[in-house]
């Protein structure tokens, strides 16, 4: 797997300004207005932060929108600081929650850290990047520093914060340890002297903090650039693999392509926007020519050949047209055998379901097909001989019966 980033089209470097328009693409925004242009003008080459909180195993669509963004600003010569949230990810970002985060232990982070690296690094060119840990900085302040650090804001700023505010209304708790969390992210920006960083709007509290904190450490005010939140699969939440409406970049090719395929229809522009890197050009000519499964099977194409290949990129749509649209078994699936002739202690032994009475609701469901015949009889028996089974549309196993 390795990200495809189309070519740079050859207007964007005529100037600072024609530069930031192609960096501000697809409802990116910059605060103050401008403020991308100006940076590029006075300062050429930019130190541009994006920071990411390893609080699970994946690289998500969501993560994918700025992370494909801050390659942009490499590929024009840009250095890319890309900031591993291990320290920060312990406390948990409560932008956007309603309620106090699990802290995670340092080892819980480490792993997902690992789980990220390789599809993070995948995306980012390894040319003009750095990365970092914020523990590097974090980790060694003592109580003195901490104090230093929150004295410079007051709760009466903290609660100007949406989240914040909707919570302390709402007599809903908020630990101390949430309210050190945007200084704390803050203050990275201070450590790798940002001039620009990334993130979605539920982020911009935060980017707006960072920008303070330079300024007090006599730095050059950073610009923060604010992304849309993608939506998830489910069209209504933002993508998140707590929710598990996510598509994760290093999922196979088949896989991304029907979960794109089921992205409700209401949520395909802002799809098309932010999770392709179609020009906008082709977004408009797409949205206006092709409606319904046209556009989201083109829609999912782009997304596999993003990360796999054109070849691949076709491979996942023959695949699924053989699988949801004629119903046909795999050509290769796990096969076994097996001496038991009743059905659902069969699916049992399977993992398919919990239990036989479970095995027997999902027969009565019409939840399960032997050689793509529905079966209807929830005590069903089976001859000797070979049989394809299928429960739901993607589970397929080849059995021998004794």
């Amino acid at each position: 797997m390795r990200y495809r980033l189309p070519p740079v089209p050859p207007e964007v470097t005529a100037s600072p300004e024609a530069e930031a328009a192609y960096l501000l693409e697809d409802g990116f925004a910059d605060t103050p207005t401008g403020g991308l242009a100006e940076q590029l003008r006075r300062r050429g080459r930019l130190r541009v932060k994006y920071g990411v909180d390893p609080t699970a195993p994946s690289v998500t669509w969501g993560w994918g929108v700025c992370l494909r963004r801050l390659r942009r600003f490499q590929q024009l010569g840009h250095t890319a600081v890309l900031v591993i949230g291990d320290f920060t990810a312990r406390i948990g970002d409560p932008s956007g929650r309603s309620s106090t985060r699990r802290q995670l232990s340092a080892d819980e982070v480490e792993g997902y850290v690992q789980g990220c690296l390789a599809s993070l690094r995948a995306i980012l060119s390894e040319e003009h990047l750095e990365v970092r840990r914020n523990s590097e900085w974090l980790e060694p302040m003592d109580m003195a520093d901490v104090l230093r650090l929150t004295s410079q804001f007051t709760v009466a700023q903290m609660l100007e914060r949406d989240d914040f505010r909707q919570r302390y209304e709402a007599n809903h708790p908020i630990a101390i340890s949430e309210l050190l969390y945007p200084m704390l992210q803050g203050y990275d920006s201070v450590a790798i002297q940002a001039d620009v960083e990334l993130g979605g709007t539920d982020q911009f509290f935060n980017l707006l903090v960072g920008r303070e904190l330079q300024q007090r450490a006599g730095q050059e005010a950073q610009v923060p650039l604010c992304a849309p939140l993608l939506v998830g699969t489910d069209g209504q939440r933002k993508m998140s693999q707590s929710y598990g409406n996510y598509i994760a970049v290093d999922q196979q090719p088949a896989e991304i392509f029907g979960k794109a395929m089921s992205i409700p229809d209401e949520a395909m522009p802002q799809y098309l926007a932010l999770g392709t890197d179609l020009r906008p050009e082709e977004k408009q000519r797409l949205a206006a020519e092709l409606d319904g499964v046209r556009l989201k099977r083109r829609l999912a194409r782009e997304m596999v050949a993003m990360f796999h290949g054109q070849e691949a990129a076709e491979q996942a749509e023959a695949e699924f047209d053989r699988v949801f649209v004629r119903h046909e078994p795999p050509p290769e699936m796990e096969e076994s055998a097996t001496s038991e002739r009743y059905v659902p202690r069969i699916l049992a032994d399977l993992g398919w379901a919990t239990s036989l009475s479970d095995a027997r609701r999902r027969i009565k469901g019409a939840g399960v097909k032997v050689d793509g015949r529905t079966l209807d009889d929830e005590h069903s028996h089976l001859e000797p001989g070979t049989y394809v089974l299928q429960s739901g549309r993607r589970r397929f196993h080849r059995v021998t019966v004794k």
